[in-house]
């Protein structure tokens, strides 16, 4: 009995170091990645506004009716979580901003991508994260465990390999 009170203690410790940790940090974080790829940039532009059945993390999504003449979706990655999105901005072929549209969860923020012809053919994306996240233990987790760009860096993943293009991931 006294060693399991003693682990419940460690634990509840533990947990209120985390939040304690969480809730110095600061609420908003910017995060930004890029990469190139030997497409042109309509073809990435078009990929990026088209269906995202390419990317590994989502297990299905779905189109929703505007919202104040924005166009919004969901997807639901693959362990079930569905997140609400609106387009903020889009500028063919050069730039897109989506917006988590959904207050019920512990983050938000919006997604910046710049894309650009790249010197010698092709293209370079950029994606910038402007994100808050709102609860002190995951915004703990995020910045010490996940970290801002683990995100990004799998996007960018996924659209090499629906390009078969070898990339190198830059800050």
């Amino acid at each position: 009995m006294k060693w399991l009170l003693l682990i419940a203690g460690g634990i509840i410790l533990l947990v209120g170091l985390v939040a304690a940790i969480g809730a110095m940090l600061p609420r908003d974080h910017h995060a930004t990645r890029k990469a190139r790829y030997h497409v042109a940039p309509e073809a990435l532009f078009a990929v990026l506004m088209g269906p995202p059945d390419w990317r590994t993390g989502v297990k299905s999504y779905g189109v929703l009716l505007e919202r104040d003449g924005r166009k919004r979706w969901w997807e639901q990655d693959i362990h079930g979580q569905k997140i609400t999105y609106e387009l903020v901005e889009a500028k063919p072929p050069e730039r897109l901003v989506t917006r988590i549209a959904d207050g019920r969860l512990p983050f938000s923020g919006t997604w910046t991508f710049e894309i650009a012809p790249a010197a010698g053919g092709g293209s370079e994306v950029r994606i910038t994260e402007d994100g808050e996240v709102y609860n002190v233990i995951f915004r703990s987790l995020a910045r010490f465990v996940f970290g801002y760009t683990s995100s990004i860096e799998g996007y960018l993943r996924d659209l090499g390999v629906k390009f078969d293009d070898r990339l190198v991931i830059e800050p």
